[in-house]
């Protein structure tokens, strides 16, 4: 192959591989790992999606009133390792989650182990396991 026909792969090759941390997997500094919240609630809607499964779940606060918040888990091949299934939680079920809260203080976190409904406790992937 002539020196001059392998720029265009050359190219191709350079432009693949500076774009390669754009593909890669968001970080997770967004979430305080150094604490841990323990919410008790009703799940609004339970999202089995990639990239992340999301749990959506209202809370009530110490005086009553309820506060939505969003929990991030891993891709849904993560947390499946610690036994969730894509029918693990459902809109009306009661749980109990242990979450890394967002440093920003807003009402979001990632999970660090749930209680489901029929009561087994399930982590959010290896390393995370209850």
């Amino acid at each position: 192959m002539a020196p001059h026909s392998r720029f265009p792969i050359l190219i191709g090759l350079a432009w693949f591989f500076a774009a390669f941390p754009l593909l890669a997997h968001h970080s997770f500094t967004m979430f305080d790992m150094t604490k841990q919240i323990t919410l008790v609630g009703t799940v609004t809607d339970f999202q089995w999606t990639n990239p992340h499964a999301y749990i959506e779940i209202d809370v009530p606060d110490a005086q009553g009133a309820v506060k939505h918040w969003s929990i991030e888990l891993g891709s849904p091949s993560i947390p499946q390792q610690s036994g969730w299934k894509f029918r693990s939680l459902k809109k009306g079920d009661k749980t109990t989650l242990v979450i890394n809260p967002l440093k920003s203080g807003q009402m979001g976190g990632f999970l660090s182990k749930a209680t489901l409904p029929d009561g087994r406790v399930v982590g959010n992937g290896p390393g995370r396991e209850p």
